[in-house]
């Protein structure tokens, strides 16, 4: 009797680990999350060498050269994002080609900033990610917790600086803008620094949603939905650091 009764347990503890391999394929989890994300950085990474090149070009900076390919990335970066957001469930398909596009940005970008300010890039990318682990360990650790009063000024700080920034673009085919943003005086670090904060405080946000979502048990595809969403976030965030370090280095 004994022995069936082991044999029934083992019987269960295989059926239950069976459940649950079942359901790890179907629903997402934040290992297979990470992976994406570690996927999209590799193309973007793979692309912005391409634009990086040509800008570069042997040694002689011809930002033309690239600009074809950095505007191409704009758009197409621009509406693949619009789409994922509104139909989160085409991030698998998208979301890479999202990558790829935005790869075209950031080599053009660094590279146009690499020849006016030398080591601007790899001190901009280190902090990046320096950010990225600083935040991830603060979040995990419970030091930061994405409480709904978190959520809400993180969400207000974001959409004002959009509509600044809106602002700003349609001003400039105007003639006018907003003045000392822009500028390397102590305003317009002290600008940038808040923004640097605002875009990575957005990382905390992209955690919560991950985790949240994983622990619901969301649809699979939504991995790729999480992942997207960390590489708007860190190209933003490079973006913004590579900005503030310009600025930093004009003022010297």
């Amino acid at each position: 009797e004994s022995t069936f009764q082991e044999l029934g347990a083992l019987s269960e503890t295989g059926m239950n680990w069976a459940d649950g391999a079942a359901a790890r394929s179907t629903t997402m989890t934040i290992q297979g999350t990470a992976q994406k994300t570690f996927i999209l950085l590799l193309i973007a990474l793979a692309t912005a060498g391409f634009t990086w090149k040509k800008v570069m070009n042997g040694g002689a900076v011809n930002f033309a050269a690239a600009a074809p390919w950095v505007l191409g990335g704009s758009i197409v970066g621009l509406i693949c994002s619009l789409v994922i957001c509104f139909k989160p469930a085409t991030a698998p398909a998208l979301a890479p080609v999202y990558a790829a596009a935005e790869g075209l940005i950031l080599g053009g970008l660094s590279a146009t900033f690499k020849n006016r300010y030398p080591g601007i890039v790899v001190l901009a990318t280190g902090c990046t990610f320096g950010t990225l682990a600083a935040l991830l360990l603060a979040y995990q650790s419970g030091l930061i917790k994405a409480t709904e009063n978190f959520k809400l000024g993180v969400f207000a700080a974001t959409g004002g600086l959009a509509l600044m920034y809106l602002i700003s673009f349609v001003g400039s085919f105007f003639g006018f803008g907003i003045p000392f943003i822009h500028s390397s005086g102590p305003i317009g670090i002290g600008f940038s620094v808040f923004v640097v904060v605002i875009a990575a405080l957005n990382l905390v946000l992209d955690f919560d949603f991950i985790e949240d979502a994983a622990k619901r048990g969301a649809p699979k595809h939504l991995e790729w939905y999480g992942a997207f969403a960390l590489m708007v976030t860190l190209v933003w965030l490079y973006i913004e650091i590579l900005r503030l370090l310009s600025k930093l280095s004009d003022r010297r």
